[in-house]
């Protein structure tokens, strides 16, 4: 009996223990992906400088006289129209000299007045017979001394009255001010610089090319300006080459004029300055369908194999960004099915299904 029940127990212990074999698993589907196929798009030939903004007016204000600065009227980064005054220079000596000058005028003016009736008088005497010729013709040339006397002095006025003008500096345009480096209170000279007015009306960007590019560059070649995150703050087109190349950079100076439309842009700014030499056909692909290992960029295509496809990493050339593509200078043809999805999930030969 013992022996039979220790059987029994073996028995239940072994099939408790056995297990069903694992059943295969399963296959996955291939990962559905969207696709583009390369086709040719015009791509612009072009290369970026840097640039410098420049306004075709702009005035450095210096004095004309001497003197103390009493008053400032504006402030760095004001706007200001055309005779609006800047700055006032003690005038004081000066409305003391032109004072001094109205009233020599004003005796000149009376003498001169005076020998003109004397003149009136001595002609009709002359011409009654009263008195002689002699003395007619020295009234005559008293008359001619007193008059130039008189017109002299009227200049100097005039003169006088003009210098007194030199005391206010006025802004020679509409325009936006400059830098103050002076205070009130500091004596000014012709050499003192006060502020600048800049006008940023009529604007230039000033685009240094490389004499490789000699035989390249013309007159009429499109020029995009962008800001530091590549954007583009305006459009225009070369409209002068200089006909000397600068000694000190070895390169020809190319002006681009901006339209008056572009209010970001001010003076001595510096951008980029995209020069577009040439356009050509040109496979170009999406910027979201490349993506870089150690630097090198590739892109996947759904190559086909078999009844499917399959992801084939491919290492491409590129040139550079135009808006969201990118110029394929290697690496594609026209026809490849370019992934633009999954690309995280995606590895060597992993079945793909196209979807566009």
């Amino acid at each position: 009996m013992n022996f039979a029940v220790a059987a029994a127990v073996l028995a239940v212990v072994m099939s408790g223990c056995s297990k069903p074999p694992a059943a295969p698993p399963q296959q996955m589907g291939p990962t559905p992906v969207s696709v583009q196929a390369v086709s040719l798009s015009p791509v612009p030939n072009t290369d970026t400088y840097v640039a410098t903004i420049k306004s075709r007016r702009s005035s450095t204000m210096q004095p004309q006289v001497d003197g103390n600065l009493t008053k400032i009227f504006v402030q760095s980064g004001q706007a200001v129209k055309a005779g609006q005054v800047l700055m006032q220079i003690d005038p004081l000596k000066q409305v003391a000299t032109l004072q001094s000058q109205e009233s020599t005028q004003a005796q000149k003016k009376a003498l001169y007045e005076y020998n003109v009736s004397e003149l009136d008088r001595q002609k009709k005497l002359y011409e009654a017979g009263v008195t002689s010729k002699q003395a007619y013709e020295q009234e005559q040339q008293a008359f001619q001394n007193a008059k130039a006397d008189y017109d002299s002095s009227a200049a100097l006025t005039a003169t006088q009255k003009q210098q007194l003008g030199y005391y206010q500096i006025r802004a020679p345009f509409a325009g936006v001010v400059g830098d103050i480096p002076v205070h009130i209170g500091d004596y000014v000279s012709p050499t003192t610089v006060l502020t600048t007015v800049d006008e940023n009306a009529d604007l230039e960007a000033y685009i240094y090319i490389p004499t490789e590019r000699a035989s390249q560059v013309r007159l009429g070649l499109p020029v995009e300006l962008l800001g530091g995150d590549g954007s583009v703050l305006a459009k225009s087109t070369i409209s002068f080459l200089s006909p000397e190349v600068d000694n000190g950079l070895q390169s020809i100076l190319a002006k681009a004029e901006i339209p008056h439309s572009q209010q970001m842009l001010r003076d001595q700014q510096l951008v980029n300055a995209r020069v577009t030499w040439s356009t050509a056909p040109a496979a170009t692909v999406p910027v979201l369908a490349v993506v870089r290992v150690g630097g090198q960029p590739f892109v996947f295509v759904a190559q086909a194999k078999g009844n499917g496809y399959v992801a084939h990493q491919v290492a491409v050339t590129l040139g550079d960004a135009q808006g969201n593509t990118y110029p394929v200078l290697s690496g594609l043809h026209p026809g490849d099915k370019v992934i633009l999805t999954q690309l995280q999930f995606l590895q060597e030969n992993v079945p793909v299904q196209p979807l566009g």
